[in-house]
């Protein structure tokens, strides 16, 4: 099974440019995960809700043009496929998870909060990091095999960013987001990618739009996978679509048995 997360920051835009269909025409994934899709159900276009290979599902926010996921899912997966949305203990007005069930597996698409608005955003990031680790765990000990993908909005290791002693303390590399992305790691949520490279640098998932960041890749590491360590055995590969463009962010692609 191929499942690829991909921060596609408003997928009205990424159609018009035609970067989807390249992206699906060159992965072929079997499961997409989309962070910010920015559009509700009445905005999207044809192909974006009866596209011929695959089922789409949407979690939009209730602010216009924010936020929201979405799930696309092979029909050949049928009739397995059960979706869902939200978790116990958040009121997710943003649409920041949605849930595909399928062949025992779990799999969960996230937008995580930014946090920079405000001291009120930046405790409530905070908050769903625990209340995020609370709802994973809670299905893990319910016995269902869990894995989730998105956009943490946090490098978690020095080596997961370009500037680490200039961003050290800046939202998106500050301790306290980093500490409870430390906890899931110390619960055995395993960080796919640094667990099968730990020592591979200058890979990054998100570039500014500013000062030709992407082309020289001063980048951030703030999309992942990560899986319970039981089901790391199965994981066979984990790649860094760098060169896909089309958002800030590039899409990040795994496959497993």
């Amino acid at each position: 099974m191929k499942i690829a997360s991909w921060n596609v920051n408003g997928i009205r835009a990424l159609v018009k440019k035609g970067e989807l269909d390249r992206f699906l025409t060159v992965v072929d994934p079997d499961i997409l995960l989309m962070q910010e899709t920015k559009a509700r159900a009445d905005q999207l276009s044809f192909e974006l809700t009866s596209h011929a290979e695959y089922h789409q599902f949407y979690h939009a926010a209730q602010k216009a043009g924010y936020a929201g996921t979405s799930i696309w899912a092979k029909k050949v997966i049928n009739p397995e496929v059960t979706f869902s949305v939200g978790m116990d203990g958040f009121d997710d007005s943003e649409g920041r998870v949605v849930t595909l069930r399928c062949h025992g597996l779990t799999i969960l698409g996230v937008y995580f909060p930014n946090g920079g608005k405000s001291s009120l955003a930046w405790q409530g990031k905070l908050e769903f990091y625990e209340i995020f680790h609370r709802h994973v765990k809670a299905l893990r000990d319910a016995g269902e095999k869990v894995i989730f993908a998105g956009d943490v909005n946090c490098c978690h290791q020095e080596i997961d960013i370009a500037r680490p002693k200039e961003n050290d303390g800046k939202i998106g590399f500050h301790p306290d987001e980093r500490s409870r992305v430390s906890a899931w790691v110390a619960d055995g949520w395993v960080d796919v990618w640094r667990r099968l490279n730990p020592d591979l640098a200058d890979v990054y998932s998100w570039w500014s739009f500013r000062a030709r960041a992407r082309e020289r890749n001063i980048g951030w590491r703030i999309d992942y996978f990560f899986v319970d360590e039981v089901l790391l055995p199965r994981v066979r590969t984990l790649v860094y679509m760098t060169q896909q463009m089309g958002s800030d962010h590039c899409p990040v692609v795994m496959e497993i048995d």
